[in-house]
């Protein structure tokens, strides 16, 4: 993730950090159509638990800036990424750039055989915290991969059942 996202002054966010997490679902439809819900940014809150999703700058395509809080109980953590790159239906890329969380994103549709779709959500984040952040990032991370891998479980039946997008 390198040129326009320099390009728009997110530096270092926009390069992968040491905290890696990757989820997949293959979803029985084509990829234009679970493109379409993939990008359909505030739908994102139906299938990702505790967060609520917007489009706080722009269109939600290229160059817009989209919000995720995530809120459970007292505790709540903002998400803002700005969309660098849509290859539609195939392939959109953000850059993670708000205070805590840092890094770049990208969400691939893959069509396979059948008129279905393989789903590839991979983040590369930056770990807040220094030494601590990178000494606890092991034991986070499995939590991360099944939340995210559940999310993206959801998101799949949701497109299956034509309740997305």
């Amino acid at each position: 993730m390198t040129g326009p996202a320099d390009a728009d002054g997110l530096g270092e966010a926009a390069h992968p950090g040491a905290g890696e997490v990757t989820a997949t679902v293959i979803v029985n439809a084509p990829a234009d159509r679970v493109f379409a819900a993939l990008t359909a940014w505030e739908r994102q809150s139906d299938w990702i638990p505790f967060t609520t999703v917007r489009v706080v700058e722009g269109d939600g395509g290229e160059g817009s800036v989209v919000e995720a809080v995530t809120a459970i109980g007292p505790a709540v953590l903002r998400d803002e990424m700005r969309v660098v790159r849509v290859d539609a239906p195939y392939e959109v890329g953000v850059v993670h750039c708000g205070k805590l969380l840092r890094g770049p994103g990208v969400l691939r549709c893959t069509p396979i055989e059948g008129g279905r779709t393989q789903v590839v959500w991979h983040e590369w984040f930056h770990l807040p915290g220094g030494t601590a952040g990178r000494v606890a990032w092991p034991v986070l991370w499995p939590g991360s991969k099944i939340s995210l891998n559940q999310a993206l479980r959801k998101f799949g039946r949701l497109v299956e059942q034509g309740r997305l997008p």
